[in-house]
């Protein structure tokens, strides 16, 4: 969502279609219209978070430091492992300098800082699905997809401890999405096979690897909370959030299958040819749609996935009091 240059204005995020439905034009943000974390201020009576690199924004009620396409792992740690970082070199470690310059620059001291987050909430994420999809769609297999995980937990776990050094006591640390649900991976991976697919069509192997990378960080939650007994640390369940999102997609009229923007095959999705390129058509209606553009979800999908999240969310900070 941040807005970084050169490099930010020339992606597909920065043209229409994207923020079509709510902004009317493109503002970085991986959708037709808001995101989740949008849904999350607006509950909170704040205003939309803008972008740290928003120059000129007004940064007082609230910092979006997220980037589209970061990953949780620097791009030299991806780079040992044979894997490239395409979007942006603005990885989480580079978020959290942004993070600490912003601090540093608006508060007077140590405590004012303390003071001043004592009622704020962090969100830690969603980070490290980019760092598995680069992994995976060039060429790693599975068990080295897997064997990344502890790394890239280790990653967030370490930011999440970054911000309660600066004076944090809510924090939200978000899982992974059920990523076999999504066009750009049923695209890829499309099988024959019957049994690949669950009862969602959804594939299985991938959500139970979304599933592995939870659990862990999970228990790096449940970790963190025996280190900092006096902080609310909740996990964010984004993977039954969006699994939400497709048991009432059926009573909602919603596609959960085909991409909204896109083009070709069974999900309306090709690597090739992707929302945003020339020529590429956009459904008339996405607020009918579950997916938009194959790897992102439309604003719709966003607002239910925010509202099951903000229940969840809040009874487990009350709980963890």
């Amino acid at each position: 969502m941040i807005r970084t240059a050169p490099g930010g204005a020339a992606t597909a995020y920065a043209r229409l279609p994207y923020g079509q439905t709510f902004f009317q034009n493109p503002t970085g943000r991986c959708s037709d219209g808001l995101l989740m974390i949008d849904y999350i201020a607006i509950a909170a009576g704040l205003p939309l978070l803008p972008p740290y690199k928003n120059t000129g924004a007004d940064l007082t009620r609230g910092v979006n430091f997220a980037v589209a396409g970061a990953t949780a792992l620097p791009a030299g740690a991806l780079a040992a492992r044979g894997i490239v970082s395409p979007a942006t070199a603005a990885s989480l470690s580079v978020q959290l300098d942004w993070m600490s310059s912003y601090f540093n620059s608006t508060c007077f001291d140590e405590s004012d800082c303390t003071d001043r987050l004592e009622t704020a909430l962090f969100m830690v994420g969603e980070i490290g699905g980019n760092d598995y999809n680069y992994a995976i769609f060039q060429g790693k297999s599975m068990d080295e997809v897997r064997s990344m995980v502890p790394e890239v937990v280790a990653a967030i776990l370490k930011a999440a401890k970054k911000v309660i050094e600066f004076g944090a006591t809510r924090i939200v640390i978000p899982g992974n999405f059920p990523i076999g649900c999504f066009p750009i991976y049923k695209t890829a991976f499309q099988s024959n096979i019957p049994e690949a697919y669950d009862e969602k069509q959804c594939l299985k192997h991938l959500n139970k690897f979304a599933m592995y990378h939870n659990e862990e960080l999970r228990k790096g939650i449940a970790e963190l909370r025996q280190e900092y007994i006096y902080d609310q640390i909740v996990y964010g369940d984004y993977y039954n959030a969006f699994e939400y999102v497709l048991e009432v997609a059926g009573q909602r009229g919603l596609d959960t299958q085909r991409a909204c923007c896109g083009q070709g095959g069974m999900y309306n999705f090709e690597m090739g040819r992707m929302c945003g390129a020339v020529g590429v058509p956009v459904c008339p209606n996405p607020e009918k749609y579950v997916s938009w553009d194959g790897v992102h979800l439309t604003q719709e999908a966003y607002k239910i996935m925010a509202q099951w999240l903000l229940s969840d969310i809040f009874a487990n900070l009350r709980c963890t009091r």
